[in-house]
């Protein structure tokens, strides 16, 4: 009811206006005029006709940005940070000293593991001499057969001591080397929450290195839409404005649902050349499901009453000439300075462009490009 009575208030009103334009006699205005013999003069007005335009049916969601070759660095010893050589945002290569943990304890114990192994090793040159002297004195029957394997066993043993302290040595030391914490690749060092003087353990994150350029977003999509979910599909990156700043295609599709928000997580790889997206970052991402064709009209040739919108279209009599023409509309995307309509116009329909103002339904006009 209430739509109704808006709809004949504006007629009302555009009545009104009319009959004071013809009233005034004013020609050569655009508005109608009222001849001798009564009724009202076509009223000159700008047509475009409609046409069948692809338009994408898309849907739009908040995705995050990850690195696809990031590294995050932590330790894989525990003590206290002594140095920190470098800052966020450097760039390194592989390779490259990050930072420092105290390594005291472990020099100390490396040179304990070789002392042992010299130690050792004295051993081992006079189980060979003894060894030695025994075959040479069982060659001439100064010494039995047991007392050269007994010197044998001896010299065995050494051995296998030995090759126990170098293991251990070999072992010390690569432990000493992870108490010097290096880039796992070439990268930008990333955020660096530890200070110097903080004790660190194998499950303290140090700093991240990121190789820019390499992408992924990650979409949640709705459950209720997983249905239409297959690679390859579209996906658009878009800033705050709405401006594209990537095209991509899906990649991944999760064969499972998270429980706790009801959605499939899709992945597409974003190249990022120019460096304009950051790890991390929330950005919008538009799904296209497909494209489909529908008439587009100018946003200016579209009114709204009670929240139905509404657009004139110059349609042919009978008798010859044209009459505006008022059509309900079913809006769907807006592209750039256009309505997408659904519903109320079809292609070819004359679109009244221009003094929408002064119209009402079922008034004459002679339409002009």
């Amino acid at each position: 009811m209430l739509r109704m009575q808006s709809k004949d208030k504006y007629k009302t009103i555009a009545v009104v206006v009319i009959s004071l334009s013809a009233m005034t006699g004013c020609s050569g205005n655009g508005k109608a005029k009222q001849p001798a013999g009564g009724g009202f003069q076509a009223m000159p007005v700008k047509v475009m006709d409609a046409k069948a335009v692809p338009v994408n049916d898309a849907s739009e969601y908040v995705a995050t940005l990850k690195s696809r070759d990031s590294a995050v660095i932590m330790p894989q010893v525990e003590g206290q940070i002594t140095q920190i050589f470098v800052h966020s945002g450097d760039r390194v290569s592989e390779g490259s000293a990050l930072m420092e943990i105290d390594p005291l304890k472990q020099q100390a114990t490396v040179k304990s593991q070789e002392s042992a192994r010299a130690a050792q090793q004295a051993q081992l040159n006079w189980a060979k001499q003894q060894y030695q002297r025994t075959e040479n004195l069982a060659g001439a029957g100064v010494v039995s057969k047991q007392d050269l394997d007994q010197a044998k066993a001896t010299l065995d043993a050494a051995q296998a001591q030995m090759d126990a302290l170098n293991a251990q040595v070999r072992e010390q030391e690569v432990q000493l080397h992870y108490y010097k914490v290096t880039a796992l690749r070439t990268g930008i060092v990333g955020d660096i929450p530890v200070r110097v003087g903080d004790r660190v353990t194998t499950t303290t994150q140090l700093t991240t290195v990121d190789q820019p350029g390499s992408l992924e977003a990650y979409v949640y999509v709705p459950v209720e839409r997983s249905p239409q979910l297959k690679m390859n599909l579209p996906v658009q990156i878009l800033d705050s404005s709405g401006k594209v700043l990537a095209e991509t295609k899906i990649s991944f599709i999760s064969p499972q649902v998270d429980n706790t928000t009801q959605t499939v997580l899709v992945k597409a790889r974003i190249a990022n050349g120019n460096d304009s997206l950051r790890q991390s970052q929330f950005i919008r991402a538009r799904v296209i499901w497909g494209t489909h064709q529908n008439p587009q009209v100018p946003v200016l040739a579209v009114s709204r009453l009670a929240g139905q919108y509404f657009a004139f279209v110059a349609e042919p009599e009978a008798k010859g000439g044209f009459i505006a023409k008022q059509h309900p509309l079913t809006i769907g995307e807006t592209v750039g300075n256009n309505f997408e309509v659904r519903e109320g116009i079809k292609p070819g329909d004359k679109v009244i462009i221009s003094g929408t103002q002064f119209l009402m339904d079922g008034v004459p006009v002679v339409p002009t490009s």
